[in-house]
């Protein structure tokens, strides 16, 4: 089956913003100045009256896809069953992007609501890649892997996560999500520098970045210390915007999309931190220029 991607064209000029239901019917009304919207598919599968308001949304607004069910890292397979409704849904929305986390969230066919670890190894690539070769014949789409947020590391792993995604791109063509706000927040965690995370990211793979906001919590591991945790409830961090810019210097002006998932704040909360990231976007744009230059 063709895989098709049509990202690129409609996306990369203006950020855009996670759209959560309880923004739904005030983005219906007001059309925001945003460049366009990320939606999670398993908000809308069963949910009608949401799926009529994104439908009209999508005639003014480029639409992305980005799945929190697919579990491509589980040993136990992908769910056939829930790719065909998503298969349904994307056929209707024509998004510009369809995406998904490098991780697993499902066992003995219990969902465990939660974005698992992988270990890095000869054994996972060989599961992941498979797993994508198979979301992506059912979706008829490409399907792009997000790197994940890190708080332990597997005794098992064999590689780092950079060789990993390297070798994964390698082994399969695929396209990356980078998520900046996640590198911040692991580098912070595991204890490696962001900036370089950044620098050995396979930049000619990537086809979009996210933002999004973390919470700090105590370490129990670390008497002291202090471990981000990515909730999604806050501000993007001032850290984190300084990583973006750092981000667009090296990859160029991706699509980007800022992520605000608990303890939402206002609409117009929500379009600034887009606003900012386009602000952000064009300088560094303008310094990769200077620089090329």
């Amino acid at each position: 089956m063709a895989i098709t991607s049509d990202a690129r064209p409609h996306t990369a000029e203006r950020t855009g913003i996670g759209l959560r239901l309880p923004h739904m019917a005030e983005v219906v009304a007001t059309r925001p100045p945003v460049g366009w919207l990320e939606i999670h598919p398993e908000n809308f599968l069963a949910n009608p009256h949401g799926l009529e308001l994104l439908t009209d949304l999508a005639r003014d607004y480029p639409i992305s896809v980005h799945t929190v069910g697919i579990s491509i890292g589980s040993a136990d397979g992908i769910d056939r069953d829930h790719l065909l409704r998503l298969r349904r849904l994307i056929d209707h929305l024509h998004p510009t992007l369809v995406s998904g986390h490098l991780a697993w969230s499902t066992v003995g066919g219990t969902y465990l609501n939660d974005l698992l670890p992988l270990p890095y190894t000869a054994e996972t690539l060989v599961v992941v890649s498979a797993h994508l070769a198979e979301v992506q014949n059912v979706l008829g789409r490409a399907y792009v892997i997000e790197n994940p947020s890190s708080y332990v590391s597997l005794a098992t792993s064999t590689m780092t996560e950079l060789e990993f995604l390297h070798a994964l791109v390698a082994a399969t063509g695929c396209s990356l999500l980078c998520d900046v706000s996640n590198i911040y927040l692991s580098g912070h965690n595991m204890g490696y520098d962001p900036y370089q995370f950044i620098d050995g990211f396979p930049a000619a793979a990537v086809a979009e970045l996210h933002l999004g906001g973390f919470t700090p919590e105590d370490d129990e591991a670390t008497p002291g210390g202090t471990l981000l945790v990515d909730t999604h409830a806050h501000a993007v961090a001032e850290a984190s915007w300084k990583l973006y810019a750092h981000a667009i210097r090296r990859f160029g002006p991706q699509p980007t999309i800022v992520e605000w998932d608990n303890d939402l704040p206002t609409l117009a909360i929500l379009t600034g931190e887009a606003a900012r990231a386009d602000r952000i976007r064009e300088a560094a744009r303008e310094d990769r220029h200077a620089h090329a230059r």
